[in-house]
């Protein structure tokens, strides 16, 4: 039995995450720690996280461990801080991009890496087994806050890079964790900020707190109203960023293509780190600064694993994750925005260098499906895909399909309780129908799968 998905422990607040379930975490967390260590935390705005801070901390200085409560924040400055602030462990209490009734808990090393499936399962033997350390009412942790610890952040940024740029940036935070704080970096790095949806508000009240397409209309007419050249948007705790200009949303596959061949344009490493949900887009880009990409599984913690095993420059993740190894081995959006607008004049450049790649159709969906149904529903998949004839199948995460000129990939989400769908191909009709047969495979499957 799993405690930990993809990307930390997350579920609908009350139902899989309770007081409780965050309390034995706590101490599970506390009890992998040495006694008198010292732990950070911090959380995105949700309307959850006083209750979760609360019980998650309880466990954790009922085990003799400290902490220290850096407040709202987004979660590059707490996985920066874990290792700036050399603190045993780091705590971020946040749901990233998922809807406001979800709230989760991921667990950062000092390296800035989070947690490792072996980590994972070390503390979940403890959680489970209940096997707590109780410290004497004489050892029992402490806590404490630390008001703007982010400036901290602030100063290693800007130690590491200069923006000379006149571009109007509009900074979309969502209402999210990066509500503030990004535009003030911005401004302080000398930027021209205009800043859009930027109070925290856990409701996410403005738009949902995954920055898409469909969900940045009102960030784009903005930036058409304001004259701006290009807009800065995050999800719910700034671990991801898309971006937008005055001609609409600039896509999840062109952007990591394009940062990445900034990165390994003047890098010596020419290898980049990336998940099997990744486009070929990718390859196309990197493969014209001489560089090559390397797939793993899906997940921020991986691909910083990935990245380091590769001794690659930058790990990217569809969604709009950049690992830069320059400020840390976690996702840092706010880093990765100031160095596309370190290597930019205006947003034309990135299209005139997306028009100079293959053309490439992609799409993805999301059928939804219970957590406990998934393991049996993806048997069911892998027994039906041989009627679509691959050349070659992969199981690495999910089953990838190949192709001669287009790729399926059916995985399920280790955030959500559904199961993606994602195509890329050549051909718009090739993307079309392999992204309907797939969906089709799954849907039946579901049928087959006990209730």
């Amino acid at each position: 039995m799993r405690l930990f998905g993809t990307s930390g422990v997350r579920g609908v607040v009350n139902e899989e995450i309770t007081t409780e379930s965050t309390l034995n975490l706590g101490k599970a967390v506390g009890s992998s720690l040495p006694p008198d260590s010292q732990v950070c935390v911090a959380t995105d705005p949700r309307l959850s996280r006083d209750m979760i801070k609360s019980s998650l901390t309880a466990g954790v200085l009922s085990a003799g461990v400290n902490v220290v409560d850096f407040g709202i924040l987004p979660t590059p400055c707490l996985a920066f801080l874990t290792r700036e602030l050399e603190m045993a462990s780091g705590m971020m209490i946040t749901a990233s991009h998922n809807p406001p009734e979800f709230n989760g808990v991921k667990l950062w090393n000092p390296s800035t890496i989070g947690y490792s499936v072996e980590q994972e399962q070390y503390i979940e033997r403890i959680y489970f087994d209940k096997a707590f350390r109780t410290a004497p009412w004489s050892s029992l942790g402490h806590m404490t806050k630390q008001e703007n610890a982010h400036t901290h952040y602030f100063e290693a940024v800007k130690d590491k890079i200069s923006v000379d740029t006149q571009l109007k940036v509009v900074v979309d935070p969502g209402n999210g964790a990066a509500s503030g704080i990004a535009s003030q970096l911005f401004e302080e790095m000398g930027i021209s900020v205009l800043p859009i949806n930027d109070v925290p508000d856990g409701r996410f009240p403005s738009r949902p707190s995954e920055p898409k397409e469909d969900t940045l209309k009102q960030t784009v007419q903005y930036l058409k109203d304001k004259k701006a050249d290009l807009a800065v948007c995050f999800d719910g705790d700034a671990d991801r960023v898309v971006f937008c200009d005055d001609r609409g949303f600039l896509g999840y596959n062109e952007m990591i293509a394009f940062i990445s061949y900034l990165v390994v344009k003047e890098s010596s490493r020419k290898v980049v780190a990336t998940t099997v949900e990744t486009g070929r887009l990718l390859d196309c880009a990197v493969g014209k600064a001489g560089g090559t990409v390397e797939r793993g599984k899906v997940g921020d913690v991986h691909v910083a694993q990935l990245l380091k095993e590769k001794h690659a420059c930058i790990g990217v993740e569809q969604v709009g994750v950049y690992v830069l190894p320059e400020i840390g081995m976690h996702p840092d959006s706010l880093y990765a925005a100031l160095l596309l607008l370190e290597h930019i004049d205006h947003p034309h450049q990135i299209h005139q260098f997306i028009a100079s790649l293959p053309t490439m159709y992609f799409a993805k969906s999301s059928i939804r499906c219970p957590n406990n149904r998934k393991e049996q529903l993806m048997s069911e998949v892998q027994s039906s895909l041989s009627q679509l004839s691959p050349e070659n199948v992969s199981l690495l995460d999910g089953i990838r399909l190949e192709f001669t000129d287009s790729w399926l990939l059916i995985r399920p989400s280790g955030t959500e309780p559904v199961i993606r769908v994602l195509c890329e191909s050549e051909s718009l009709s090739a993307m079309e129908t392999f992204l309907n047969e797939g969906n089709q495979i799954v849907e039946k499957a579901l049928e087959k799968v006990d209730p």
